[in-house]
């Protein structure tokens, strides 16, 4: 992981170096100690970019890390000290500020989903509604939260959803989605397919895709829908295809979810919605 490119372009941005306030309220011999503090409870991630914030603003600071990202915090704990020249402490601030507190949120949420999803229920993995430029730095901080990252991008494995399935009309238009998921499959890339009602769900198994993402199933029907899933192929003598569920995750229903049996659940808000993780920056003389 870049942290380096990440800080640079967060700087370049907010236009660091050009801090007018700084350069007219505070002198240039100023130097001062800042510590990045958690305000809230949650699961620390994106320290090391902030440490590359204030390495990048000014060579001069020198940065400590005083906690380890995915670790959890309390509010009043100080998890980064930094010291050097106080202007650039203060112009580094925000940038710090805010990968520490959208990737701690992000950290946190997926925490939230794993431990509701019990020791040995589903995977919880986020998906590609990342926001844009950071999507590294989301996808680093969903594994700091303790969740499992789906494809980084769609050059990283396979996912045949329901625009693709929409070409393939017709027995013909069967056979030849089977034929090119074989040929995909000896690439070496896992093959996934979206199924939303039992016709599609055997047109993945016959086609021998390795994941089957059941999307926006009810949740009532989803219990019976994996069970079935699996005594066919069980009575096939196959082995059945991981199943994962994802659209309109909440929380509330991961229990549910890891009781039908499935093995991966995807939630787009780990990325898109998590709420931020409150931290600010405590800046005192030397």
């Amino acid at each position: 992981m870049d942290f380096r490119r990440h800080a640079r372009a967060a700087l370049a941005e907010d236009r660091a170096r050009r801090d007018i306030t700084g350069r007219a309220f505070v002198p240039a011999s100023a130097r001062g100690r800042a510590f990045l503090v958690a305000r809230a409870p949650g699961v620390l991630a994106g320290l090391p970019a902030a440490r590359a914030v204030f390495c990048a603003m000014d060579p001069r600071v020198r940065v400590r890390p005083l906690a380890t990202d995915g670790a959890r915090v309390r509010p009043g704990q100080n998890v980064l000290e930094a010291r050097g020249p106080l202007r650039a402490l203060l112009a580094a601030e925000r940038s710090a500020l805010n990968f520490l507190t959208h990737l701690s949120g992000v950290a946190t949420l997926t925490r939230s989903f794993v431990d509701a999803a019990g020791g040995r229920g589903p995977a919880v993995l986020e998906t590609r509604k990342t926001l844009p430029g950071l999507r590294d730095l989301q996808k680093y901080a969903v594994r700091m939260g303790g969740g499992v990252n789906h494809r980084r991008d769609l050059s990283d494995a396979y996912l045949i959803k329901e625009n693709h399935l929409a070409f393939f009309k017709g027995a013909a238009g069967r056979a030849d989605l089977v034929r090119r998921v074989a040929r995909a499959r000896r690439a070496g890339r896992a093959v996934e397919m979206e199924a939303r009602d039992r016709s599609e769900i055997l047109w993945a198994l016959d086609a021998g895709v390795d994941i089957l993402l059941l999307d926006n199933m009810p949740r009532a029907r989803l219990r019976g829908a994996v069970r079935w899933i699996k005594s066919l192929c069980a009575a096939r003598g196959r082995k059945a295809p991981r199943l994962e569920v994802s659209g309109g995750v909440t929380l509330a229903a991961m229990p549910a979810l890891a009781r039908a049996g499935v093995d991966r659940v995807s939630v787009g808000r780990l990325t898109h919605s998590a709420p931020a993780l409150d931290f600010n920056m405590d800046v005192r003389g030397l």
